[in-house]
């Protein structure tokens, strides 16, 4: 690869590559004794039903840009690079309303006058985020695509509802992607996704944009924290993510009994091995960090892919499927065989 990006229509054709991986978690770490001083639960409840033993919370003056800043960072280290011609910026936190906090963090990155841009499908966003890289890269549009995911999402918890404030945490991590050969270790697979805006309410902030704006003053303060149906969540979760895991494989020509390691979203651990079970993956091939950092939407499956790396459990050659589903509803599922050399960047 070289280490200038090539005019956008060198590319054309291209596959996306993984190149760099990188991820950064704010230091303070939130053990469920401490959520439980606000809510009626345990610690053992929340292990036992949910997974997550603590999370990290950001502090008040680090936004979601900061944190996509250092796991930008770290993948473009990762990649021993310095470039990039496109930045995406996957997050339903961004640092504010208007304007989209991409470009803010391609500036902070030193990459000027670069294409950057916000993408938010809950917490499919990252792998959203990676198939508008690799459209781009296959176009010609661009050679080399910095993709982040980041989420201060204790910025939109209620920390006295039962039902949300023990689940999410906040993190970021990020790829480089390359233009490459489509064969190539590390490339992208086909993506399989997709989406049912007539569940839309099941995981939603319900105040806050321009649907109700004309009844703003008499807007319920806990309307502006994210809200979830999880009963209904965790029926469709299971169902989606298992039939586009099952697609994704069958469509980059793999049996799902061959698949190495299955990266999902870390939601809840039930769901993760649920979905395991249905698609017949033992739990020796299913990577999980729920426990350690909570449910961080965007950011999960690029810090999944990191902790995982990081702790040997990815190996060169290891056939990967990458699976997410959240808010929107929105889903989506890709595979890629785990390249040699690459090392992430955790700090």
């Amino acid at each position: 690869m070289t280490d200038t990006p090539c005019a956008t229509d060198r590319g054309r054709g291209a596959a996306a590559v993984l190149t760099g991986l990188g991820a950064w978690l704010p230091p303070r770490r939130v053990p469920n004794s401490e959520v439980c001083t606000r809510i009626d639960s345990s610690d053992e409840w929340i292990r036992e039903r949910i997974g997550i033993a603590e999370r990290r919370f950001a502090e008040p003056h680090i936004a979601t840009g900061d944190m996509a800043v250092e796991a930008g960072a770290r993948a473009m280290a990762s990649a021993a690079v310095d470039s990039a011609d496109t930045l995406v910026l996957a997050s339903n936190t961004p640092d504010r309303p208007c304007p989209a906090t991409a470009p803010w963090v391609a500036h902070r990155l030193g990459l000027p006058a670069v294409a950057a841009f916000d993408v938010m499908a809950g917490c499919s966003g990252f792998v959203y985020a990676c198939t508008v890289a690799a459209g781009l890269i296959a176009s010609g549009a661009a050679r080399r695509v910095l993709v982040i995911g980041a989420e201060t999402m204790t910025s939109m918890v209620n920390p006295l509802d039962r039902a949300t404030a023990p689940i999410f945490g906040d993190g970021a991590g990020a790829v480089v992607l390359e233009a490459g050969p489509p064969h190539a270790e590390g490339a992208l697979g086909p993506v399989v996704w997709g989406s049912d805006g007539s569940l839309s309410d099941a995981i939603a902030v319900p105040a806050g944009g321009a649907r109700g704006r004309h009844r703003r003053n008499r807007t319920a303060p806990q309307d502006y924290f994210v809200h979830m149906s999880g009963n209904e969540v965790f029926r469709h979760a299971v169902r989606r993510m298992t039939a586009a895991a099952r697609e994704a494989a069958t469509e980059a020509g793999w049996a799902v009994r061959d698949v190495d390691r299955l990266i999902a979203h870390q939601a809840n651990h039930r769901i993760t091995a649920t979905v395991a079970d249905m698609l017949e993956i033992p739990a020796a091939r299913v990577p999980s960090n729920i426990e350690e950092v909570g449910n961080t939407a965007a950011a999960s499956v690029p810090l999944l892919l990191a902790h995982a790396a990081d702790q040997g459990e990815l190996k060169p050659g290891h056939r990967v499927l990458l699976v997410a589903f959240g808010s929107g509803l929105a889903w989506a599922a890709t595979t890629l065989v785990w390249p040699a050399g690459l090392s992430p960047r955790l700090s």
